[in-house]
Protein backbone atom coordinates (compact mmCIF):
# COMPACT_ATOMS: atom_id res chain seq x y z
CA UNK A 1 0.00 0.00 0.00
CA UNK A 2 1.05 3.46 -0.89
CA UNK A 3 -1.24 6.66 0.01
CA UNK A 4 -0.38 10.08 0.19
CA UNK A 5 -0.38 12.33 3.09
CA UNK A 6 -3.55 13.13 3.22
CA UNK A 7 -4.89 9.96 2.89
CA UNK A 8 -2.38 9.06 5.53
CA UNK A 9 -4.01 12.15 7.81
CA UNK A 10 -7.52 10.89 6.80
CA UNK A 11 -6.98 7.63 7.88
CA UNK A 12 -5.66 8.38 11.14
CA UNK A 13 -7.41 11.56 12.21
CA UNK A 14 -4.12 13.71 12.39
CA UNK A 15 -3.39 17.20 10.73
CA UNK A 16 -1.08 17.04 7.84
CA UNK A 17 0.91 19.82 9.07
CA UNK A 18 1.32 17.20 12.89
CA UNK A 19 2.46 14.67 10.33
CA UNK A 20 5.10 16.56 8.65
CA UNK A 21 6.27 17.95 12.43
CA UNK A 22 6.67 13.81 13.44
CA UNK A 23 8.42 13.38 10.35
CA UNK A 24 10.65 16.24 11.51
CA UNK A 25 10.81 15.22 14.70
CA UNK A 26 12.01 11.27 13.66
CA UNK A 27 8.90 10.40 15.22
CA UNK A 28 7.81 9.14 11.82
CA UNK A 29 10.37 7.46 9.45
CA UNK A 30 11.13 9.43 6.20
CA UNK A 31 8.82 7.87 3.41
CA UNK A 32 9.27 6.99 -0.02
CA UNK A 33 8.59 9.73 -2.21
CA UNK A 34 7.17 9.15 -6.04
CA UNK A 35 8.41 10.71 -9.54
CA UNK A 36 6.50 13.80 -8.49
CA UNK A 37 8.77 13.76 -5.08
CA UNK A 38 5.39 13.35 -3.49
CA UNK A 39 5.35 11.12 0.25
CA UNK A 40 4.20 7.90 0.08
CA UNK A 41 3.14 5.81 3.33
CA UNK A 42 2.69 2.51 3.80
CA UNK A 43 0.92 0.19 6.40
CA UNK A 44 4.18 1.02 8.75
CA UNK A 45 3.41 5.09 8.93
CA UNK A 46 -0.07 4.24 9.46
CA UNK A 47 0.39 1.94 12.98
CA UNK A 48 3.22 3.89 14.16
CA UNK A 49 1.06 7.01 14.30
CA UNK A 50 -1.96 5.84 15.48
CA UNK A 51 0.36 4.30 18.06
CA UNK A 52 1.70 7.94 18.34
CA UNK A 53 -1.46 9.44 18.53
CA UNK A 54 -2.51 6.72 21.28
CA UNK A 55 0.20 7.66 23.31
CA UNK A 56 -0.43 11.42 22.78
CA UNK A 57 -4.29 10.71 24.28
CA UNK A 58 -2.63 9.56 26.90
CA UNK A 59 -1.21 13.10 27.67
CA UNK A 60 2.56 11.95 26.94
CA UNK A 61 4.69 14.15 26.04
CA UNK A 62 7.00 13.59 22.10
CA UNK A 63 9.72 13.10 24.23
CA UNK A 64 7.70 9.84 26.14
CA UNK A 65 6.47 8.92 23.18
CA UNK A 66 9.84 9.18 21.54
CA UNK A 67 10.66 6.71 24.11
CA UNK A 68 8.47 4.19 23.54
CA UNK A 69 8.57 4.19 20.12
CA UNK A 70 12.79 3.05 21.16
CA UNK A 71 11.37 0.51 23.21
CA UNK A 72 8.47 -0.47 20.52
CA UNK A 73 11.72 -0.78 17.78
CA UNK A 74 13.65 -3.13 19.32
CA UNK A 75 11.18 -5.73 21.09
CA UNK A 76 13.91 -7.79 22.92
CA UNK A 77 14.19 -5.04 25.59
CA UNK A 78 13.10 -5.61 28.86
CA UNK A 79 9.90 -3.60 29.40
CA UNK A 80 11.05 -2.57 33.03
CA UNK A 81 11.56 1.03 31.72
CA UNK A 82 8.06 1.11 29.84
CA UNK A 83 6.72 0.27 33.43
CA UNK A 84 8.26 3.42 35.10
CA UNK A 85 7.25 5.47 32.17
CA UNK A 86 3.88 4.90 32.60
CA UNK A 87 4.36 4.63 36.62
CA UNK A 88 5.28 7.91 36.24
CA UNK A 89 2.85 8.99 34.11
CA UNK A 90 -0.08 7.68 36.45
CA UNK A 91 2.02 9.48 39.55
CA UNK A 92 1.33 13.05 37.39
CA UNK A 93 -2.24 12.15 36.22
CA UNK A 94 -2.97 11.07 40.02
CA UNK A 95 -1.31 14.63 41.33
CA UNK A 96 -3.34 16.95 38.34
CA UNK A 97 -6.60 14.83 39.50
CA UNK A 98 -5.85 16.27 43.25
CA UNK A 99 -5.40 19.68 41.94
CA UNK A 100 -8.55 19.48 40.14
CA UNK A 101 -10.47 18.69 43.37
CA UNK A 102 -9.04 20.74 45.61
CA UNK A 103 -9.81 23.58 42.81
CA UNK A 104 -13.74 22.28 42.69
CA UNK A 105 -14.08 22.95 46.23
CA UNK A 106 -12.65 26.10 46.25
CA UNK A 107 -15.24 27.05 43.78
CA UNK A 108 -17.55 25.03 45.61
CA UNK A 109 -16.86 27.05 49.00
CA UNK A 110 -17.17 30.55 46.56
CA UNK A 111 -20.66 29.59 45.38
CA UNK A 112 -22.10 28.95 48.74
CA UNK A 113 -21.05 32.65 49.66
CA UNK A 114 -23.85 34.44 47.19
CA UNK A 115 -27.70 32.89 47.41
CA UNK A 116 -28.53 34.67 44.18
CA UNK A 117 -31.45 36.82 45.50
CA UNK A 118 -28.57 39.38 46.27
CA UNK A 119 -27.72 42.60 44.17
CA UNK A 120 -24.13 42.39 42.46
CA UNK A 121 -22.64 45.20 45.07
CA UNK A 122 -23.60 41.97 48.13
CA UNK A 123 -22.41 39.44 46.13
CA UNK A 124 -20.10 36.60 48.01
CA UNK A 125 -18.77 35.71 45.65
CA UNK A 126 -17.16 38.79 44.23
CA UNK A 127 -16.32 39.50 47.57
CA UNK A 128 -14.49 36.17 48.17
CA UNK A 129 -12.91 36.67 44.59
CA UNK A 130 -11.05 40.20 46.03
CA UNK A 131 -10.22 38.30 49.26
CA UNK A 132 -6.65 37.97 48.85
CA UNK A 133 -5.44 35.26 50.65
CA UNK A 134 -7.48 32.50 48.44
CA UNK A 135 -5.35 33.88 45.88
CA UNK A 136 -2.22 32.15 46.78
CA UNK A 137 -3.91 29.13 47.63
CA UNK A 138 -5.26 28.34 43.82
CA UNK A 139 -1.72 29.70 42.16
CA UNK A 140 -0.61 26.20 41.79
CA UNK A 141 -4.25 24.61 41.09
CA UNK A 142 -3.30 24.18 37.33
CA UNK A 143 -0.08 22.75 37.93
CA UNK A 144 -0.97 20.53 40.55
CA UNK A 145 0.55 22.50 42.91
CA UNK A 146 -1.87 23.44 45.09
CA UNK A 147 -0.19 25.27 48.27
CA UNK A 148 -2.11 25.02 51.96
Amino acid sequence: MNIQIGELARRTDCAVVTIRYYENEGLLPPPKRNGSNYRLYDNSHVERLQFIRYCRSLDMTLAEVKTLLGYRDTPAQDCGEVNALLDKQIHQVEVRVEALLQLKQHLIALRKKCSGTRTVEACGILQGLSDCSCHSILRGASTGAVEA
